[in-house]
């Protein structure tokens, strides 16, 4: 039996750390865009290249993660066989061995240095902040989001989380409409566009989180923090208030919803006009036309079912 563990184990750990290694991919396929899925493993799909970092850094670490453990349980295992006392009746009086004290010094050095390097580099990416093509302030209150454009005129939108009826009559509309994420008023911001988000607080310390993006940030009262992202798709990304900040802490969903620029400009020139009716009906049509509903005739067909 020991000859067996110790001829087969190191092959089997090899399989076990290639499939665990091949397993993070096979579940990022199932994870969701902008939003969670049910039973899903590991991140939301990355849509900045911030969040391809931070998905390419969390896979080394899970990687070394992986392997140690792998090497310490195989080490357990070939000591507590190979020097157990059948085995090993006159134990060794062996006390330094300079080459296995250095190595293990100096592994765990290169070790950490190998993760060091793309954490600072991913550090100083999330902090080094391109030219902005759009910049929104982002307001926490206690328990909603408001968000200006100071480049479009200064213009508000407020944020209230969908209560479970809303959501059924969107969802009946064809619109996708998680519940817990969905909100009353999205923000809207053209794909491909540095965009730059002013952060503070009304009242207590919220947090500006979306994960997709990469992008969490601590809004503070009476400070200014900022936080920067550039979608390289369309669609709708949810995030949420990730610092405990009172009674409906969990109830003030983000929203952003990424369109074309044309979409976009089409939308702010609303907005800036006070035409909130033409502003909703723009973004009622781009929803029904990224969740796969075009056409009016479709659109009732998704109500009928």
């Amino acid at each position: 039996m020991l000859k067996w563990i110790l001829k087969c184990g190191p092959q089997a750990a090899l399989a076990g750390l290639v499939a665990l290694l091949l397993a993070p991919a096979s579940a990022l396929a199932q994870n969701g865009l902008g939003q969670p899925l049910p039973k899903q493993m590991g991140l939301q799909q990355a849509a900045t290249p911030i969040a391809h970092e931070l998905h390419a850094f969390y896979d080394l670490t899970n990687t070394v993660i992986v392997a140690i453990t792998i090497f310490v349980i195989i080490l357990l295992g070939y000591v507590m066989f190979r020097f157990r006392e059948k085995s090993n009746p006159t134990p060794s009086t062996t006390t330094h061995h300079t080459l296995l004290e250095v190595a293990w010094t100096v592994i765990p050095i290169l070790i950490l240095v190998v993760i060091a390097i793309p954490s600072f580099k991913l550090l100083m990416n999330q902090y080094t902040y391109p030219k902005p093509d759009l910049t929104i302030k982002a307001i926490g209150n206690a328990w909603f989001w408001e968000h200006e454009y100071p480049d479009y005129g200064n213009f508000t939108i407020t944020s209230n989380m969908l209560t479970d009826e809303e959501v059924a009559e969107r969802n009946q509309k064809g619109i996708p409409s998680p519940r817990l994420l969905s909100v009353d008023n999205e923000i809207v911001v053209p794909v491909n566009k540095v965009v730059h988000v002013l952060v503070t607080s009304n009242d207590v310390i919220h947090n500006w989180t979306v994960q997709s993006f990469g992008s969490k940030i601590d809004a503070v009262p009476g400070r200014l923090t900022s936080t920067w992202f550039q979608s390289e798709k369309e669609g709708m990304f949810y995030g949420q208030c990730s610092e405990l900040c009172g009674l409906n802490h969990a109830f003030m969903p983000i929203a952003v919803r990424v369109v074309n620029e044309g979409v976009f400009n089409e939308w702010a020139a609303a907005m800036q006009a006070k035409d909130k009716k033409k502003a909703r009906e723009i973004l009622d049509k781009v929803a029904l036309e990224q969740a796969g509903v075009k056409t009016t005739a479709d659109a009732s067909s998704a109500q009928a079912r």
